[in-house]
């Protein structure tokens, strides 16, 4: 059996880390004394790797819900689509590793994740395909939706097209695996030899088992989707999220997600089942008073007051009772105020303070 790399201090117990420490950091792959890699125990060092201990399952269920919470203050402009995988999901083979095939952990946390450029990646070759017309209709896609989308892309050569920012900006994304454990993958090429250019391919080369890591079939995965309206063309505003929808269906049949999708891994389906926290204007509005600073507070109630009032209209007693109870101190602060934005917010702010519902000024 392997040992990792480390002072003997240390001991070789690690069953509490992390899996990307104990795949990095940690893995036991070394003989003692000698520290060549045992390249026999590859699969037992692997093993070691799997488990999600307690508080990794813990860790993981508070980054996703992190995630939602930032979500729903992002609501309109987010995309949030539950998925479950149907096929084992693997990604960062190309990453350097002792086994060749590496994997992709988020750190410090060295928990499984999907970068988000990769998500943006996927997605943008799904609405090129479907813009192909190889797949029947386009679903509502075109190339003008695609440069706004997701950017205009040039060849390094090309000087004379103007390139720009998309306004979609694609989340990273943290998988939840089924049976709170990663699983172990082989696969065996029969023709390295071949496949090195050595030789002819034939029958009797010698098979080469290389064990890799995955992320289970009946994971949980929660795409989220941010939109930037600043950058969204008004032909988009009301549509955007339905051709987002109609991007992932084609992914989700024709695609999938990481690595290896052209031998079936990586598949996945929207998860019906899976239901979205709901959660209330008032409760949302909780987050977001609590969360702004003063200054931010000052700029929505005194130099943004009559974009404020549009944004919550008939709501807006509502809105303003709650910053009343949430930042009532504040308020009283700015009565004695010398700035100039908060004092226009107080000013603003009075008649409702006062009892009236006067909010014209």
């Amino acid at each position: 059996m392997g040992i990792a790399a480390v002072p003997r201090y240390m001991g070789q117990d690690f069953t509490g880390a992390p899996p990307g420490h104990r795949f990095g950091l940690y893995f036991p792959h070394w003989r003692d004394m000698t520290w060549e890699a045992d390249s026999n125990q590859k699969t037992a060092a692997l093993k070691q790797v799997i488990g999600l201990e307690q508080g990794c399952q813990q860790q993981i269920k508070a980054l996703r819900q992190r995630q939602a919470a930032l979500a729903e203050c992002c609501t309109p402009e987010i995309l949030i689509l539950p998925a479950i995988s149907t096929a084992p999901f693997m990604t960062g083979t190309g990453m350097e590793h002792p086994l060749e095939n590496g994997f992709a952990f988020l750190n410090p946390y060295g928990l499984p994740y999907l970068p988000g450029s990769g998500v943006k990646g996927v997605l943008r070759r799904a609405v090129e395909e479907l813009v192909s017309g190889d797949y029947g209709d386009a679903e509502g896609w075109n190339q003008d939706a695609i440069n706004a989308l997701f950017g205009r892309e040039t060849e390094s050569s090309d000087s004379e097209t103007t390139r720009n920012r998309g306004a979609l900006m694609f989340w990273d994304v943290i998988p939840e695996p089924a049976g709170n454990t990663l699983r172990v993958e082989i696969m065996t090429p029969h023709y390295g030899d071949y496949y090195q250019g050595s030789t002819t391919p034939h029958d009797s080369g010698q098979p080469n088992p290389i064990p890799f890591l995955a992320i289970p079939p009946g994971s949980s995965f929660t795409f989220h989707v941010q939109c930037n309206p600043a950058l969204l063309p008004k032909t988009l505003r009301d549509s955007w999220q339905i051709l987002l929808e109609a991007a992932f269906r084609h992914a989700f049949d024709w695609l999938g997600f990481g690595a290896k999708t052209a031998v079936g891994y990586g598949q996945m389906r929207k998860n019906e089942q899976a239901q979205r926290p709901q959660h209330s204007k008032q409760e949302r509005w909780r987050y977001e008073i609590s969360e702004w600073t003063d200054k931010q507070l000052a700029e929505r109630l005194g130099r943004n007051w009559n974009r404020t009032k549009n944004e919550y209209g008939d709501d807006l007693k509502t809105f303003l009772t709650l910053v009343q109870e949430l930042r009532g101190t504040t308020l009283s602060e700015w009565a004695r105020s010398t700035k100039d934005n908060e004092k226009k917010a107080f000013k603003n702010l009075s008649p409702f303070l006062e009892g009236k519902e006067d909010h014209t000024a």
